[in-house]
């Protein structure tokens, strides 16, 4: 049930009809993994924190760098040098004491992430390199658990929903296969901090869409943000019969 703090601190929210007290419950009963607290995880953590969710697993090994505070939100000057994780606990604890907070220091093996994945019910990848997210990708759609993903650099961002519970969703490998020969990171490309938040943002809005049930997630499609002309853009994903991941789940 809601106490009386929980109804008033959510009640913008719950005055909704696609959410309401039933939504409320759905969101505040979630457990929500968020791989990676740096330019997407920010807004992502905070949002959620903010919205209800009852569980937010936070994972990031790093530690917080000067160069992170343009984009980077969660975390302050004074975190500088300390954990992401630690960092970001701190921050979130303050803004919301009824979430309830799982920490992941260290980076995950192939073990450890397939049981960080299946202990939630959406995980939110927002880390910045590809063999994470096809790595995150495969556990997801091992264990069933529905994925938000998001990416930005420069001044382009992308974002799409990868369900396994749903025998039409493509897989994070269905879009992007073996990935290209030469990745660019933002400490090489750069990348302008409104527009992680935008996509973080958009990241934490599909996922309180999972939990409470309310709105058309986008699954089967990859939503483009083009920073520069302020324009948005949406492909339709098929799923790919013969994806070497997710291709024979459904059989």
């Amino acid at each position: 049930m809601l106490s009386d703090d929980e109804l008033l601190r959510y009640s913008r929210q719950i005055l909704l009809p696609q959410i309401d007290i039933d939504g409320q419950l759905r969101i505040q009963a979630g457990r929500v993994l968020v791989i990676g607290l740096g330019g997407l995880g920010s807004p992502v953590a905070l949002y959620l924190a903010a919205a209800g969710v009852g569980e937010l697993h936070l994972a990031d090994f790093d530690s917080v760098d000067l160069t992170n505070l343009q984009r980077q939100v969660i975390h302050d000057s004074q975190s500088v040098g300390q954990g992401k994780v630690d960092s970001a606990m701190a921050r979130l604890a303050a803004l919301n004491p009824h979430v309830h907070l799982v920490p992941l220091r260290q980076a995950l093996d192939a073990d450890s992430l397939a049981a960080a994945v299946a202990a939630v019910d959406v995980v939110v990848d927002c880390c910045d390199n590809f063999a994470t997210r096809t790595a995150v990708n495969a556990a997801c759609v091992a264990s069933g658990t529905p994925l938000v993903s998001g990416a930005a650099i420069r001044l382009e961002g992308q974002l799409s929903v990868f369900d396994p519970r749903d025998a039409q969703s493509p897989c994070y490998h269905c879009l992007y296969g073996a990935g290209s020969e030469e990745e660019l990171t933002c400490s090489e490309a750069g990348v302008v901090g409104p527009l992680v938040g935008l996509v973080g943002s958009l990241q934490a809005l599909e996922t309180l869409k999972l939990l409470a049930g309310f709105g058309t997630p986008l699954v089967g499609r990859l939503l483009l943000v083009d920073a520069l002309g302020s324009r948005f853009r949406e492909l339709r994903v098929k799923r790919d019969p013969q994806c070497a991941v997710c291709g024979t789940r459904h059989e």
